[in-house]
């Protein structure tokens, strides 16, 4: 009798031992994308240091219609393969609406460097960012407002602003939007200047639809000088009147 209670007993702590070790699993980037179809690159994200406090770390993506459960994973440390899976954990976060939720951003609080991915699922598919490399200690993210607005042309402002400024440029990614927030255009280039609405150098384009500008209207524009790494080596905000 002594000896199937014994036995009992050990089930029962293999079986507890096993459901610890499946949960600690489904933590690791690596095991939730087993046996599942995946896209590397596919989501566009990056991440940079907050104006007042360089150990907040902000991350930045912006998630396809239709994106779900978008996830926050990281590694420990800076200093291992930004593509071994196995060393990226899932960290629970609340997602909060960037540009009134075109874009998303993820807070974190940190005074190591790490490297982090952002994840969503999109037609049965995981859709999986580039490594990020945060750089709070060794290039906290400039912030200023050195950006020249030429208004010349009507509703079609031009923007530019100082070539790789602060070194390690890599693309540079452009958000017109209105005083509420509202996105009304983003997009990447690799030269130093924008004109709204001509997307002849834009080489990535997030805007829905072909946006305008109104007469008279009060609207923004933010500049994120992003390095090869996906960190953002400078973010440069300026207020314009369309006149």
């Amino acid at each position: 009798m002594r000896i199937v209670t014994f036995i009992l007993i050990s089930l029962v702590l293999v079986s507890c031992s096993n459901d610890d070790d499946g949960a600690l699993d489904s933590n690791v980037l690596s095991e939730y994308l087993k046996n599942r179809i995946t896209e590397m690159g596919s989501v566009i994200a990056c991440a940079a240091s907050d104006i007042n406090d360089s150990n907040t770390i902000l991350t930045f993506y912006y998630p396809e219609v239709g994106a779900t459960d978008i996830r926050f994973y990281e590694t420990e440390t800076v200093t291992v393969n930004k593509f071994e899976y196995t060393k990226y954990k899932h960290l629970v976060l609340e997602s909060e609406p960037f540009f009134n939720g075109y874009l998303g951003q993820f807070t974190t609080q940190s005074s190591v460097e790490k490297w982090i991915i952002i994840t969503y699922e999109l037609n049965n598919e995981i859709k999986i960012s580039n490594p990020i490399r945060t750089k709070q200690i060794d290039k906290p993210t400039v912030w200023n407002a050195n950006i020249t607005v030429d208004l010349d042309e009507t509703l079609m402002p031009h923007f530019s602003w100082e070539a790789n400024v602060v070194g390690d440029n890599a693309i540079y990614f452009q958000v017109v939007s209105k005083v509420n927030n509202d996105l009304v255009s983003g997009t990447y280039t690799y030269e130093n200047n924008f004109k709204f609405y001509d997307t002849s150098n834009v080489v990535l384009n997030i805007t829905e639809g072909f946006p305008e500008l109104e007469n008279n209207t009060n609207y923004n524009f933010t500049l994120m000088d992003v390095s090869l790494d996906n960190w953002v080596n400078l973010v440069s905000q300026k207020a314009f009147n369309t006149q």
